[in-house]
């Protein structure tokens, strides 16, 4: 009896040591989302709860040796890109990116969660100008779109500014995580057309080591699966809501989120 294998996705992505962000959560988020991921480790970093300990970017030829031995045999549904640490690294990945058939979610990580440097300074313009115009979805904090384009957001009104400079890079949709802001945890999804405003409760929990990576890891699970953009994002956040919620001590520091928490909770 044959049986099919599910949508695969390739995360493009740094190691965290401690299994709570990188590519150890976004492997997570897609095996929990139902679909078959697979990694091209850009960077190892040494990290655990309470921060980034050192970090070690891979040559260029070992990243494009890596993407093009799963791209080429294996396959790809969506790609999704986190820690590229360097403009050599953001140009070779933009490359390889753009020559691949599949939709491409952008986290441009700039820090860790404990506010760790993931991204060279002199790597900014590379992301701008190559890595943002191969993007379906870019998915930007607060913080990286202040560092990728000026703008400051103060309060949700400033929101689709922020978005606007953003789709002004290149992406075709533009993610703005609020969730620094105070209130809900509000975000908003526009391809400069419509705009989709997403909500969720706040959650009193710290341990949210992680969420970036997970979000845009479950956006791209969702797009490998045939969702498209904003029914992706709608299921993605729900899934880190629910995630954050669940986080949980770990180490002396910030925890993760329980990628695994539908499983874990009553009934699961």
């Amino acid at each position: 009896m044959s049986r099919q294998a599910p949508p695969r996705v390739l995360t493009v992505a740094g190691s965290d040591s401690g299994g709570g962000a990188g590519v150890q959560a976004d492997l997570k988020a897609m095996l929990a989302l139902g679909v078959h991921g697979m990694s091209v480790v850009t960077a190892v970093t040494a990290q655990n709860s309470l921060g980034v300990q050192g970090a070690w970017e891979l040559p260029v030829e070992a990243v494009r040796a890596q993407y093009r031995s799963v791209v080429d045999d294996i396959g790809v549904q969506a790609v999704k890109t986190g820690m590229l640490a360097s403009a050599e690294l953001v140009e070779a990945v933009a490359d390889l990116l753009a020559g691949t058939d599949a939709p491409v979610v952008v986290d441009p990580v700039g820090v860790s969660k404990h506010g760790d440097a993931l991204l060279a300074a002199s790597a900014l313009d590379s992301v701008r100008a190559v890595l943002l115009p191969v993007a379906t979805v870019a998915t930007p904090n607060l913080d990286e779109v202040a560092a990728l384009t000026g703008v400051r957001v103060e309060s949700e009104d400033d929101l689709p500014r922020a978005a606007d400079a953003v789709l002004a890079l290149g992406p075709r949709w533009a993610l703005i995580k609020g969730g620094h802001l105070a209130g809900d945890a509000v975000d908003l999804l526009t391809d400069g057309t419509a705009a989709h405003w997403l909500r969720a409760p706040r959650y009193d929990n710290r341990h949210t080591h992680g969420t970036g990576c997970t979000l845009a890891s479950a956006v791209a699970a969702e797009l490998a699966k045939g969702a498209d953009v904003p029914e992706a994002v709608a299921t993605a956040k729900a899934y880190v809501t629910g995630a954050i919620a669940a986080g949980f001590p770990l180490g002396g520091g910030i925890g993760p989120v329980d990628h695994a928490w539908e499983r874990r909770r009553p009934g699961g």
